[in-house]
């Protein structure tokens, strides 16, 4: 016979029931939190300001908000921006600036997922946050540098809330089992201390997600087949296969493909393949990583091997014939070739500085002797006059100008002794000693 659901007691899921409601209570944050930090020491004094809460999902942003009002003696008013727009916004502010004024108390109005928000809505905040009628506490998954206006971002101070650690979220865990009632039974626990484990990990560092995940195995558990205590293997059943944090359009997208290009760039194997392997996981577009694995390619290696290139062009064709999963190898393999590749972008500070060149010159005629004369008339006014073919002279090299005037004797491209860029150095050294000994044949 099974025991009676946990939700026969109360409706409320057990993330609400077990949000805390004093520092103290509160778990991780300790930069910011911690003594001698400046928002824990505000929240104490009772005397925060509007800010804007930035972090992942699960990190504590509406916790915070609602022990700022415990702390503060404000009023707290939830507003969600996916559900509600400024009409309630304005219908809050009007509640506000009665309660200021009759009981002189103030308003906290919680904003969660205020980048959902656009710019002009946003910007229906500024007066009555500067006028002090509300304290605007905005939540944020988002890089409000990106997603919020700068005339809101500078009447706020933004905190950047961290994951949970994974001992945090065991606590949080642990507390969950007891606060439903069945985490023990007759004669011992229900979850063992490696089945704990898998949830916190599960959680990836958000603690909702720990004790949703905590209630459901504490649920399904007890009418499972599987045998109490609840082995790893079991809770890993119940839960079903946890996907990894990831969102193709947002922050952490730039945050994965970051790290897999920096890895690759410091010729760290096994991040890169870690990067990699997190970015297909969460469901990324090969063909976008393919992309940016020829961009690091030509970026990074250039021509201190350039097969790196050819590597990576033939990991891209290569994905796109066999497709998922197979072609992830060979994506796999580039990433690995390029990592281990001798590094330089010479190719690409010198092409930055060409087109530097190209902008602030953007009008130089060119030198008539590397021009085209397909007609009389523009043989007669001296295109191609002087040409030197270089298959005719020695070396296949004809020592003379092709940049405009203005920009004679400019270097643009600095070759590395890394690789295969050492012979194009020495190569290019070569030429420019030819150059000069035909300058210096010229003069005599």
């Amino acid at each position: 016979m099974t025991e009676p659901s946990l939700f026969a007691g109360s409706a409320e899921p057990l993330a609400a029931r077990m949000r805390p409601r004093t520092l103290d209570g509160f778990l991780g944050q300790e930069h910011l939190l911690g003594p001698g930090k400046a928002l824990g020491e505000l929240i104490r004094k009772g005397d925060v300001g509007s800010c804007i809460l930035w972090g992942p999902p699960g990190s504590g942003k509406t916790t915070l908000a609602k022990i700022i009002a415990n702390y503060t003696e404000r009023h707290f008013e939830p507003f969600s921006a996916v559900t509600e727009g400024v009409a309630r916004v304005r219908e809050i502010i009007k509640q506000a600036e009665e309660r200021l004024k009759y009981e002189g108390r103030g308003t906290i109005l919680f904003c969660d997922e205020i980048h959902r928000f656009n710019r002009a809505q946003q910007d229906a905040f500024l007066p009555w946050v500067e006028n002090g009628i509300v304290t605007l506490i905005g939540a944020t998954t988002e890089n409000p540098s990106f997603e919020l206006t700068g005339a809101l971002l500078s009447r706020c101070t933004v905190y950047v809330l961290e994951p949970l650690r994974d001992e945090e979220i065991r606590t949080i865990v642990e507390k969950g089992a007891v606060e439903t009632g069945r985490g023990k039974r007759e004669g011992g626990r229900v979850l063992t201390d490696a089945a704990i484990d898998v949830i916190a990990r599960y959680a990836h560092g958000d603690a909702r997600q720990g004790l949703n995940a905590v209630e459901h195995v504490l649920n399904e558990g007890y009418s499972s087949p599987f045998p109490l205590p609840l082995s790893p293997e079991a809770v890993i059943a119940l839960l079903e296969k946890p996907l990894p944090i990831y969102d193709k359009s947002g922050d952490e997208h730039y945050n994965l493909i970051s790290a897999l290009h920096k890895a690759v760039r410091g010729s760290d194997v096994e991040g890169a393949l870690y990067w990699l392997a997190r970015m297909l996981a969460g469901g990324e577009d090969p063909l976008y990583l393919a992309r940016r694995i020829v961009r690091i390619a030509v970026e990074d290696i250039g021509l201190a091997d350039p097969r790196a290139l050819t590597v990576a062009l033939a990991a891209k064709d290569a994905y796109h014939f066999l497709g998922t999963p197979e072609g992830e190898l060979a994506l796999a393999e580039a990433v690995i070739y390029l990592a281990t590749a001798p590094k330089s972008n010479k190719v690409y500070e010198a092409f930055g500085r060409a087109s530097a060149a190209a902008e602030e010159h953007p009008a130089e005629p060119v030198p008539l002797h590397i021009r085209n004369a397909p007609t009389k008339l523009m043989d007669d006014l001296g295109y191609g006059a002087g040409y030197q073919y270089a298959h005719a002279h020695d070396n296949a090299y004809a020592p003379q100008e092709y940049l405009p005037e203005a920009l004679r004797g400019a270097r643009w491209y600095e070759p590395t002794e890394f690789g295969y860029e050492k012979t194009v150095k020495e190569r290019m050294e070569w030429w420019e000693k030819l150059k000069k000994e035909a300058g210096t044949e010229k003069k005599e």
